[in-house]
């Protein structure tokens, strides 16, 4: 059997500007690496936080905005008290809850339609 790797997921983005603004200054990843076919083209960047790498594009036809992700992180409700207390203009997470499916989670929309859900298994 193949050694699989944990998949990367490609989001859409449109703003080079709001995807920084949201994923870097906000969520706190940091740029792994940027790429352009020309100086006035589309955007490709890879971005991470902690283990959790993603692919934003700006490239039509690379995927479609609304994707849902599950990011696992070592404490959802202080994960987003951080993230409450930069009072970001464009999302302000009310707080990580209790499900009944056994974790404490948040749900974030970036501003092209993704949702970041992330969370926490309870023990």
């Amino acid at each position: 059997m193949q050694d699989v790797k944990a998949p990367v997921p490609i989001l859409r983005s449109f703003d080079e500007a709001k995807a920084r603004e949201f994923y870097i200054d906000f969520l706190g990843f940091e740029v792994l690496f940027e790429h352009r076919f020309d100086k006035d083209g589309p955007l490709y960047m890879g971005v991470r936080l902690g283990d959790c790498e993603l692919h934003l594009s700006e490239h039509f036809g690379d995927c479609s905005p609304g994707a849902g992700l599950r990011i696992e992180v070592a404490d959802a409700d202080a994960f987003v008290r951080a993230l409450t207390a930069k009072s970001y203009r464009h999302a302000r997470p009310g707080g990580a809850s209790p499900r009944p499916w056994g974790t404490v989670e948040c749900t974030i929309s970036d501003p092209f339609g993704n949702r970041l859900t992330f969370y926490t298994p309870q023990d």
